[in-house]
């Protein structure tokens, strides 16, 4: 049996909602996420061919992940997520591990899973769904910010939450409404964008051959 594309599998929880959900609330969902397709500005993203500045990233099993870590024995993937209870992302995640994570084992790239929401609440998702790949921070959104890839939830989805006694800010840990968008990025071994995929819209994400695809570029040529 073919395994479910990573967009089938997002058709499938919005169905799901659509039989499930209150309409009004449907609504804020999808006029929230209509409203970042349609205001999105790719400019403002990081670019393939950009050579980025060194980051640190924050392991959710300890410790830090500084970039030259990342890329020392070939190309990083960063698949950037919102947090470790948002359901699409706990759709994206085991998708990865299943389509992704074994492909870049292979050619000898570094897959990291990327939110900004504390180590101490983030760490779930990877056990949840035993992970093979690294989970890590991103504090206070800093290379999300960087990458050009933050929105902040619309008046209707901030008035929802708060309705239900919710804040998208004590959630993550980082006190604000700021969630990066789901995005993909390869950095090769100098630090060199070779690509990027931006998603506005959290139900609409990166499949992994095109992810594949770029990292075997890179790796065409082996290192001596």
């Amino acid at each position: 049996m073919s395994r479910k594309s990573l967009k089938e599998r997002l058709a499938d929880l919005h169905a799901e909602r659509v039989r499930t959900w209150d309409p009004a609330a449907l609504k804020i969902n999808v006029d929230q996420r209509r409203t970042l397709v349609e205001t999105a500005d790719p400019a403002r993203w990081i670019q393939v061919g950009d050579r980025l500045d060194p980051f640190v990233l924050r392991d959710v099993e300890g410790g830090d992940l500084p970039l030259e870590a990342l890329i020392q024995r070939g190309p990083a993937v960063l698949v950037f997520f919102r947090f470790a209870g948002c359901p699409a992302c706990n759709i994206a995640l085991p998708y990865y591990e299943e389509a992704l994570a074994p492909g870049l084992r292979d050619l000898g790239a570094t897959l990291v899973a990327v939110s900004p929401q504390i180590p101490e609440r983030l760490g779930e998702i990877k056990t949840r769904h035993d992970l093979s790949f690294k989970v890590a921070s991103d504090p206070d959104n800093a290379l999300a910010r960087r990458f050009g890839i933050l929105y902040t939830a619309d008046e209707a989805s901030q008035a929802a939450q708060r309705a239900k006694g919710g804040f998208i800010g004590d959630t993550t840990g980082t006190g604000t409404w700021e969630l990066p968008q789901p995005a993909v990025v390869v950095i090769d071994h100098e630090r060199v964008v070779r690509f990027v995929d931006v998603s506005p819209d959290w139900l609409v994400r990166t499949e992994a051959d095109p992810v594949l695809e770029a990292v075997r570029d890179i790796t065409l040529v082996p290192a001596e």
